[in-house]
């Protein structure tokens, strides 16, 4: 098989790969038909420097993300963030339709976007963890790019960027409502992926490695289970009301808690057992946490 590498750094770039007119040089919207890739382009490697939001119209494509093929369906959004990497396999004889909004990080310099794009935990999503929407949210999100690809035929004025970022921030929007209908319709999938995050904790916590190679972190739970460390995290805060971070923390002092109410080991060493860096750390996220240090709470008992 084939193999082409391309860097998309621009809007240019990509509309130019497609034979679309670039309206404007930050943001496109593009409706792909029908794309049948030659024989020597069967699998594309694209690095954005794009922010993107595919919505895939019909099938001949599968998604690779590290090893891993996804199938990329019809009804299926999928996004990045710029610096993102995505190999793209398509099927021998095989037709792929897309419909896509790009914009560069530029786009959002001095608007009120900017200081929102961090919220849009999305970008940092996995391929594999992609939004699935059903016929209505897929309408909604093509008449939002049809709103968008009007503003791209007017005359670029002084009220095209606020227009423009409005229009982007209302895509934005709606895949981060239609995620949230996700993790709930996923409830049963999600409840078996949070069982086996306690059970990883337990596993950890079970021997020294607490001690030999300090607490686990959000990443390494998250890589541990397969998932992205964004949509590990958005799941746990969906399905628990708290983050993984704090989720780790509370089990890790409700250890220390049993220890120095049923035992007489030195808080120092307690400290060292629990993986914290120092006697100091562990004592500020206890008070923190019980309004009380150890050596206080254990009095207490």
């Amino acid at each position: 098989m084939h193999r082409m590498t391309q860097r998309i750094e621009t809007v240019e770039q990509y509309n130019r790969m497609f034979g679309i007119e670039t309206k404007h040089p930050l943001v496109t919207v593009v409706d792909v038909k029908d794309y049948a890739p030659q024989q020597g382009q069967l699998t594309q490697t694209v690095w954005y420097g794009l922010y993107a939001v595919f919505l895939k119209q019909g099938v001949g494509c599968r998604l690779r993300y590290g090893r891993e093929t996804y199938d990329y369906q019809a009804g299926s959004i999928v996004t990045m963030a710029p610096r993102q990497m995505v190999t793209t396999e398509f099927v021998a004889g095989e037709h792929s339709s897309w419909k896509a909004l790009l914009f560069h990080p530029d786009l959002l310099f001095g608007t009120p976007l900017a200081d929102r794009i961090r919220e849009y935990g999305f970008f940092g999503y996995d391929q594999r963890e992609a939004l699935h929407v059903s016929d209505d949210e897929r309408r909604t999100i093509e008449d939002t790019f049809a709103h968008i690809a009007n503003e791209l035929n007017h005359a670029i004025d002084q009220h095209s960027l606020q227009l423009l970022t409005v229009y982007v921030q209302l895509v934005l929007d709606y895949c981060l409502r239609f995620y949230d209908r996700q993790f709930i319709t996923r409830h049963k999938v999600n409840s078996s992926l949070i069982s086996r995050f306690e059970r990883l904790l337990d596993d950890y916590f079970a021997g020294d490695q607490l001690m030999l190679k300090g607490q686990p972190t959000v990443a390494w739970c998250a890589s541990e289970l397969c998932l992205s460390a964004n949509y590990f995290g958005d799941l746990v805060r969906k399905e628990l009301g708290s983050t993984a971070k704090d989720f780790i923390t509370q089990k890790i002092l409700a250890m220390a808690k049993q220890q120095l109410r049923t035992t007489d080991v030195p808080i120092t060493l307690i400290s060292e057992r629990l993986g914290f860096s120092s006697v100091s750390h562990f004592t500020r996220l206890f008070k923190a946490h019980t309004g009380r240090t150890p050596s206080d709470y254990r009095q207490s008992a």
